[in-house]
């Protein structure tokens, strides 16, 4: 049977089990899961929060992980400014970045979500507002996300991964998981 797990990985943890040659000690996923056998499928960068998947089976992680199968990604992204139409719909058609033109991806703007504080929070401006969109890729490109809202004049303070394909967040407090059937 296939180990499929989902875990609301926090802030300022790593994507992996291990820290190689860090100088002060970071979290990593070890310090959350103790199931031997599962790996990542995918990463979410260090500064980045939301659901990470992880799994025991080869072919179930490279159609998580692998762009080719294109399995959507929804990402809540907290934004610098109150983007209008014009940069909403220049993420939704394709955004060029310095390695080429971004897939279209679905992008609405949505209501502040219900989530845990972060720790530390981000950085507040009292003359810059800040806004959420949600974003649905079916591409993973190194920082993406982060690169397409600044390229349309609108820093990501925070990144949150709510869903990949049909799995989400829904009940994970950060740092929990739960296996799930495949």
């Amino acid at each position: 049977m296939v180990r499929l797990v989902l875990f609301n990985k926090p802030f300022e943890v790593l994507s992996q089990f291990t820290d190689r040659g860090a100088e002060t000690a970071r979290q990593t996923l070890s310090d959350f899961i103790a199931m031997p056998g599962v790996y990542p499928a995918g990463r979410l960068d260090r500064d980045s929060e939301g659901l990470l998947l992880l799994c025991d089976d080869g072919r179930l992680q490279a159609r998580i992980a692998d762009p080719r199968y294109k399995l959507a990604k929804t990402y809540w992204v907290q934004v610098e400014g109150e983007p209008d139409e014009a940069p909403i719909e220049a993420l939704r058609g394709g955004v060029r970045l310095k390695d080429g033109m971004t897939r279209p991806a679905r992008v609405e703007r949505i209501d502040p979500p219900e989530l845990w504080p972060r720790d530390p929070p981000i950085r507040v401006r009292k003359s810059v507002p800040d806004s959420w969109i949600e974003v649905t890729l079916r591409e993973g490109r190194n920082r993406q996300v982060r690169r397409m809202t600044a390229a349309v004049g609108h820093p990501t303070l925070r990144l949150v991964r709510w869903a990949v394909g049909e799995w989400t967040l829904a009940g994970l407090a950060p740092g929990e998981w739960r296996e799930v059937t495949v």
